[in-house]
């Protein structure tokens, strides 16, 4: 099947515009007889719910943190970008949509960058109005930075953690309507299925995590904000409840799940210490507009402390490969340049896993207290784990997983190919193409909520008769008997291994043959592997207590299994790309230098993946992406 994405026509300067100027509309009144299920409360779910909030509607939001100012949202370190161009240097929304599309290896939708381009700047407004305190420059002007894959400052930040403040000026907004009676807020409730009655989404099925009990709830649309899968990898940059379950819950019941292969590795992370761990601490990118990236030229080196080895022994290689940006090379090009350096056997630190963050010529240019005002949590946080002071040796980071591209299909209004079925943030898969540029994601989280939700279900609802169907309808029994047969199914079971132990070993499945660099070989072992571990695990899984009371087991038991099938279609999809774009990495397929290779004629689409059953084989539908404003070329950086 040939998907539309329903962009639309015309000029792409005046496509949002007029797009809302067209969509239909629901008057003040009416909607007070809606209801509307947003699942997530982070940037893109917590925005959604208070600006629905604040139209009237009648809002339900669920997290399954204890409260929705602790969603992951809150863990990014970096910035937003917007293309205000306070300093002059020559960004317009033109130029943040070229670099969001370029970023993306030519893998996005152009009418989704564009609109993304074009409400950023509002956000930043609207977040200023939320008091949400922006670094300022000497002036009192809102302050900003570079970021990799741009040569212009259009990131803005806030001192401490970014992510943190933008998650608190949601929150109050959202806090703000739970108040007025508008949104009603329910905590530790993880969504395990979705409702779809006649083909159209009508409610979701929750467990309450603390009791155990089931719940049906019903609503007019649903709205899935719920981030995305790369704890896949088990040991990612994310917070161990980040997961797939509820997208991959959607796919089960008809959502199109769209270029799963596409993941980011995040180039800043410190490297790992030990198996032990399940997550690896994401330090900003931002520290690359400052820091430069080394390894030892000599392998013998590498054993040498760093202050030891000379200048002239020392390989800049990001600006010696990538001399335009060197050190602000995108996300893509500056993880897989790390491990290329580990791979040579010139990683430094324990395992060899680590490249050199330096800031001794930063330092001497400009001062520590300098660069203590512009990333002093990073250094405390930095020091506080390594116990190294990254003033006076250089840092080591390591690539880690961190971010998914892909997700659920939607159209240009953010909804499914499941009607009442809308996608919001990293749920979705448009906007970023194959890569991400660095602080888009939160960038993109708000733009869906504050100004693109608002307008596109309104459209929707006002095709919809409202209270159609309710929570005692047969297909909310049904989801709740099948959710109640899966915990049971977990629980009785009772074999020797935790969830844990068979979570790393799909992660490690998982990063060694579907990770930053794949090949036909390595998928195909991959597709031999994981079901392997699928059968395993419903066999000699052990979850401890009961599914009456809070069972952590339990949940994360619920998350593998959906990462089991999941990660296979991940695999699927890597292997059924014969190029390599942004964050896909195919080594069959790259120049003599070592680049991404894309294939335009053959590859210049969206791959969306529709479920077809347990074992068995998923069904392609295509997107085709099509580029009217901006010309298809070989992406360079240097």
């Amino acid at each position: 099947m040939i998907l539309d994405g329903k962009c639309p026509k015309g000029p792409i300067e005046t496509s949002w515009d007029r797009h809302r100027f067209e969509s239909k509309l629901v008057n003040p009144a009416n909607k007070r007889k809606y209801k509307v299920l947003v699942v997530g409360t982070g940037l893109a779910g917590g925005a959604a719910a208070a600006s629905l909030g604040e139209l009237g509607y009648n809002v339900e939001a669920f997290c399954y943190q204890d409260s929705a100012r602790r969603a992951h949202s809150i863990a990014a370190q970096g910035g937003i970008n917007a293309a205000k161009n306070y300093p002059n240097d020559g960004d317009s929304i033109y130029r943040l949509f070229y670099d969001t599309i370029k970023g993306g290896d030519f893998r996005a939708r152009e009418a989704d960058v564009w609109r993304l381009a074009q409400v950023s700047n509002n956000i930043i407004d609207q977040c200023v109005a939320q008091g949400v305190p922006f670094a300022r420059d000497y002036a009192g002007y809102l302050d900003n930075r570079s970021f990799g894959g741009a040569q212009v400052s259009r990131t803005f930040f806030a001192r401490g953690q970014t992510g943190q403040q933008l998650l608190l000026g949601a929150y109050s907004a959202l806090s703000r309507q739970v108040k007025a009676g508008t949104v009603k807020l329910f905590v530790r409730r993880e969504m395990l299925d979705l409702v779809v009655v006649d083909g159209v989404a009508r409610g979701i099925t929750c467990r309450n995590m603390v009791t155990g009990e089931i719940e049906s709830y019903w609503g007019d649309a649903v709205v899935l904000a719920t981030g995305g899968y790369v704890n896949v990898f088990y040991l990612s940059t994310n917070a161990m409840g980040c997961s797939v379950t509820a997208a991959w819950k959607a796919a089960k019941k008809g959502a199109y799940f769209a270029n799963p292969c596409y993941t980011q590795i995040h180039p800043t992370c410190i490297p790992q210490t030990g198996d032990h761990q399940s997550k690896l601490t994401l330090m900003s990118e931002s520290l690359r507009n400052d820091g430069r990236c080394w390894v030892p030229k000599k392998k013998e080196d590498c054993e040498k402390p760093a202050g030891q080895i000379a200048e002239e022994d020392r390989d800049y290689y990001l600006e010696r490969k990538y001399p335009s940006f060197g050190n602000l090379a995108p996300r893509d090009i500056a993880s897989r340049a790390a491990k290329e350096q580990c791979d040579d056997e010139r990683g430094v630190g324990p395992g060899k896993r680590g490249v050199y963050l330096d800031f001794k010529d930063s330092i001497n240019r400009l001062g520590q207290a300098t660069i203590a005002e512009r990333y002093g949590n990073l250094f405390e946080m930095y020091e506080k784990i390594t116990d190294e002071n990254g003033y006076k040796q250089p840092m080591r980071i390591y690539p880690a997983p961190h971010y998914a591209m892909g997700g659920l299909w939607v159209d240009y209004n953010c909804m499914s190919n499941v009607p009442g079925l809308f996608v919001l943030g990293e749920a979705n898969f448009s906007v970023h193409g194959a890569n991400r540029l660095g602080a888009s994601a939160l960038m993109q989280g708000l733009a869906d909520g504050y100004f693109v939700i608002p307008y596109t279900i309104g459209g929707y609802l006002a095709t919809v008769k409202p209270g159609q169907v309710k929570a005692d309808h047969a297909e909310f029994v049904k989801s709740k008997e099948d959710v109640k047969a899966e915990m049971d199914k977990l629980l009785s079971i009772n074999g020797k291994k935790t969830p844990s132990e068979l979570h790393r070993e799909l992660g490690k499945v998982m990063w060694n043959n579907v990770g930053m660099a794949r090949s036909k070989e390595s998928l195909t072992e991959a597709l031999k592997v994981i079901p392997q571990i699928r059968e395993e695990f419903w066999n000699n899984v052990k979850v401890a207590g009961s599914g009456e009371e809070f069972n952590q087991q339990l949940e994360n038991a619920g998350r593998l299994a959906d990462f089991l099938e999941f990660g296979e279609l991940l695999a699927k999809d890597a292997l059924h790309r014969e190029e390599s774009c942004g964050g896909h990495f195919r080594t069959e397929h790259q120049y003599d230098d070592g680049e991404a290779k894309r294939d335009d004629e053959n590859f210049c689409y969206a791959a969306a993946w529709e479920f077809k059953g347990a074992g068995k084989e998923p069904e392609l539908h295509k997107e085709p992406l099509k580029f009217d404003n901006v010309h298809l070329a070989v992406r360079s950086y240097k």
